[in-house]
């Protein structure tokens, strides 16, 4: 493993898995409707911070340090004790989902009802991306679609995440970079023509290693800013000296070169041996400098326990998280 790179194989995608009088119904009703209202108020910002969304928007706040979020292998049982342990309820709540796999709808609401987005990064293992690009799974997306867009509330969607890694079968040096744009913009263009708005579309790169791994700069893999919502980057802390200018800062240049989208670290954590109280507190402190939404920690074990291991580490994600919510973007 390269040291400012996730290799795509310290995690596997998991298998899908689904998840009185009328005066008091009508109170309930309204109830429910303020509720929702306020959660989407909540979330927009847009390009007008300060003003109430307009009339049915499901926007999401584009305003930089908006988001921690958090994935575990457990989904809300372990990110319930991730915030049990740390005290930050996250914004964003992660699942991985095979191709073919249904929207898990149940995951979302359980999402929203606690305030949550969901983040779903869709991974087409061993799928011919170009079939994708030609409609040959246009029942399976429109299926997805429509799921998606009844469920009536923000989601962010990512396709093919780390493409410019080689690890994966919709990567570098198994499929070019033209066949994944072609496949993404149909992807898009889809869910649009089915009116699923309530998606943010979240575009993965992995972060740039120039060594001997020579992870590639993601330029080729661009579909182009009218596809993209916001950009999401992976990269982790893998040894003593890796830090977020290293680890992060190429990528951000990199793709600060062609857009100016929105910036959300997708996944990152620190590795225990390497000191992971200052990781977290570097972690916080870059995210901020570089003006970025936010940051996905990946609290699960895998090739490596990239959870948070000590009362030291937790001490340092809560000490981030309340300065990280209170300085001023």
């Amino acid at each position: 493993m390269a040291n400012t790179q996730s290799m795509g194989r310290h995690r596997a995608t998991q298998p899908g898995r689904s998840r009185s009088p009328v005066r008091r119904r009508t109170k309930l009703a309204v109830v429910s409707l303020v509720v929702v209202v306020a959660a989407t108020c909540a979330v927009y910002v847009g390009e007008h911070p300060g003003q109430a969304p307009p009339h049915g928007s499901l926007a999401l706040s584009t305003t930089p340090n908006s988001y921690i979020g958090v994935y575990s292998r457990d989904a809300f049982p372990g990110v319930q004790a991730f915030t049990a342990a740390t005290g930050v309820k996250p914004r964003v709540v992660v699942y991985y989902s095979g191709w073919l796999e249904p929207f898990r709808t149940g995951f979302a609401r359980t999402a929203v009802g606690a305030g949550q987005v969901p983040l779903v990064q869709i991974n087409p293992t061993g799928i011919n991306l170009t079939a994708i690009a030609a409609g040959q799974y246009d029942s399976y997306l429109s299926t997805y679609a429509k799921a998606v867009r009844a469920y009536h509330s923000p989601v962010i969607l990512s396709f093919g995440h780390e493409m410019n890694g080689y690890w994966y079968s919709w990567g570098s040096t198994h499929t070019s970079p033209a066949a994944f744009v072609a496949a993404w913009r149909h992807i898009v263009t889809l869910f649009r023509a089915l009116g699923a708005h309530n998606v943010t579309w979240l575009w993965t790169v992995n972060a740039i290693q120039t060594q001997a791994t020579s992870v590639a700069a993601p330029n080729p893999w661009w579909p182009g800013g009218s596809y993209v919502s916001w950009v999401g980057i992976d990269g982790y802390f893998t040894t003593a000296s890796s830090q977020f200018s290293s680890v992060f800062g190429p990528t951000i240049a990199d793709i600060r070169a062609f857009t100016r989208k929105p910036i959300l670290i997708a996944e990152t954590s620190a590795a225990p041996d390497t000191g992971q109280p200052s990781k977290i507190s570097d972690l916080f402190a870059g995210a901020h400098l570089y003006g970025l939404l936010g940051f996905v920690w990946f609290n699960t074990i895998a090739t490596v326990d990239w959870r948070l291991t000590s009362p030291e580490a937790i001490a340092a994600f809560r000490r981030g998280a309340h300065m990280y919510y209170r300085v001023p973007s």
